[in-house]
């Protein structure tokens, strides 16, 4: 059973040239997509995404897209940028990419993010750094940054104490894009900056973080 369920296309008309065409491509709408609408702006981004690493062209698509892209209504709802970034390296931790480990927790310092919730990203559990909403969402990021993934219903159960079903999707595209990422650097052994290897030398000390490959 799905742990989020999928919208009704119904519940989202302004989607419909969007699950439209995905019908015309694969002859029915994906469960994914329409899960994805909880966030109703992020079905037209995957769509684009993938447009192009399929090999399609970008400029003609969002020349066709842009009067359709819904109006964000729900940026209340946005997680806040800390967290984001705090979900981002717990996931990158599990995969065991250093490039991504270093970026988010640059950029969680820059927004402000304490310290101290990167050190014991490992001990969620347990720290009092952590409120109960960043220990179910981290919950969530270790278990699905993992391979085999990890992730159960447990995880969604716990997160649904503090987030809106929009928010959970949003945390697991969160995850998800990381999961590119976490690909992406760590094939390429892409080359670190230097404000992001100063930062992770000198901070994250308690997960042995080492520059590796990206060096």
């Amino acid at each position: 059973m799905a742990h989020v369920q999928p919208r009704s296309i119904d519940d989202v008309p302004a989607l419909k040239p969007i699950f439209d065409a995905a019908e015309s491509a694969m002859g029915f709408v994906p469960n994914s997509m329409l899960t994805m609408a909880h966030m109703p702006q992020l079905p037209m981004g995957f769509m684009m995404l993938t447009n192009v690493i399929f090999g399609g062209d970008l400029k003609a698509m969002a020349d066709q897209l842009q009067p359709l892209i819904p109006e964000q209504g729900d940026a209340g709802e946005n997680l806040s940028p800390p967290l984001i970034q705090l979900i981002a390296f717990a996931t990158s931790v599990s995969s065991g990419c250093r490039y991504c480990q270093a970026h988010t927790a640059h950029s969680g310092h820059r927004q402000g993010a304490e310290q101290e919730k990167f050190d014991s990203v490992l001990d969620y559990e347990n720290s009092p750094v952590f409120s109960d909403a960043e220990r179910a969402a981290i919950g969530l990021a270790l278990a699905a940054g993992a391979v085999p993934n990890q992730a159960d219903a447990m995880h969604f159960e716990r997160l649904r104490a503090y987030f809106s079903e929009r928010q959970i999707v949003q945390i697991v595209a969160v995850i998800a894009i990381f999961g590119f990422l976490n690909r992406w650097n760590d094939t390429m052994a892409t080359q670190l900056e230097a404000p992001a290897v100063d930062y992770a030398a000198a901070s994250l000390g308690e997960l042995a973080w080492a520059i590796g490959k990206h060096g």
